[in-house]
């Protein structure tokens, strides 16, 4: 049996066997409807907080409903079956506290029966993904943006749903600093009609989402734009491996897939202070379609091919001797 691979963004979970040629065969929603115990879902009026989300921000929240996700995931999307349950590699976001690493590592082992066990940096994955072993990556994912929306459309009772239904349908990302301001002159708009049939206009707002970038002083915050940020972040390490990083730039998430976000990633790189400067790197033509939405699972396919079959990964034997910490010292 080939080891899963499991890829649980803020938004999306991301979930498949280890073949990393092909996009992820299950892609669902994070978010979960709370449902009675009937199994119908519940009533508004009465639970105020219908939606639950496990994943915030890249890292699990809510653990009970984390372990409900992953059981449909596994014995109904993969069809594992219960008593010969398989090994399983998982993504992590970047600064994972040790506290949720050695909770799932325990969830995995302990109620799921796992036979094996790794879990790998997201960022490092997406590398894997395009075929490098060092690089910098940019991961731009799942986020919440509504005042702009809200400010256009004043008399419009707007959730966050709504928000991020309209900001992946219209979002785009200005050729430039100038050409955004044209954009914010102009007056052109589309209609766009929400589930209670209410009607929006979305106009120069949609340049917002993707300008905040590059420009975050247009949200009122004191920061760089990102490729400055990605500049100064390689300062830190030694000079002598400058070329190598940022000559090896991923992008991945999927707000790098917005419209526009890609050339003017590059456009900003050639204006950018840096002596050498940021050089986007191209997937491999036989990776599949999209694939800086999923790169790190298909980085995570690529590595379980080698940490199972190799055994250097945490095995039931490893978490019975050391306990929950033994992640630490095998996934790094």
């Amino acid at each position: 049996m080939e080891a899963a691979v499991i890829d649980a963004g803020s938004k999306l979970l991301k979930a498949g066997t280890a073949v990393p040629d092909q996009a992820p065969p299950i892609i669902i929603p994070t978010q979960m409807k709370r449902m009675l115990e009937d199994g119908s879902s519940t009533d508004g009026s009465l639970f105020e907080d219908v939606n639950v989300d496990p994943v915030v921000r890249g890292f699990i929240r809510d653990w009970d409903a984390m372990e409900d996700l992953l059981h449909y995931v596994l014995y109904t999307g993969l069809e594992w079956e219960e008593g010969n349950e398989g090994q399983i590699l998982f993504t992590d976001p970047l600064c994972t506290p040790k506290s949720v690493r050695e909770q799932l590592v325990q969830l995995m082992f302990e109620t799921f029966n796992v036979t094996g066990f790794y879990a790998s940096e997201q960022a490092v994955l997406s590398l894997y993904a395009v075929g490098r072993i060092s690089g910098c990556t940019v991961d731009i994912g799942h986020g919440k943006i509504a005042q702009e929306l809200g400010k256009s459309n004043p008399l419009v009772n707007l959730n966050v749903s709504d928000v991020e239904i309209i900001k992946e349908k219209y979002s785009s990302c200005a050729e430039d600093e100038l050409a955004y301001e044209k954009t914010q002159q102009s007056s052109e708009y589309e209609e766009h009609t929400l589930p209670d049939g209410q009607v929006i206009k979305v106009g120069r707002e949609r340049y917002t989402v993707g300008e905040a970038l590059f420009q975050p002083a247009i949200l009122g915050l004191e920061a760089h734009g990102i490729v400055e940020q990605l500049v100064r972040s390689i300062s830190t390490v030694s000079s002598e491996n400058h070329r190598q990083l940022l000559e090896n730039t991923v992008l991945c998430g999927s707000i790098t897939s917005m419209p526009g976000f890609e050339d003017r990633f590059q456009k900003e790189a050639s204006l950018c202070s840096s002596a050498i400067r940021p050089s986007l790197v191209k997937p491999p033509e036989y990776m599949p379609a999209e694939l800086t939405q999923y790169s790190a699972w298909v980085g995570g396919a690529i590595l379980a091919k080698v940490v199972f079959p190799q055994n250097q990964h945490v095995t039931k034997g490893d978490y019975d001797e050391a306990g929950p910490s033994v992640v630490h010292r095998k996934c790094f």
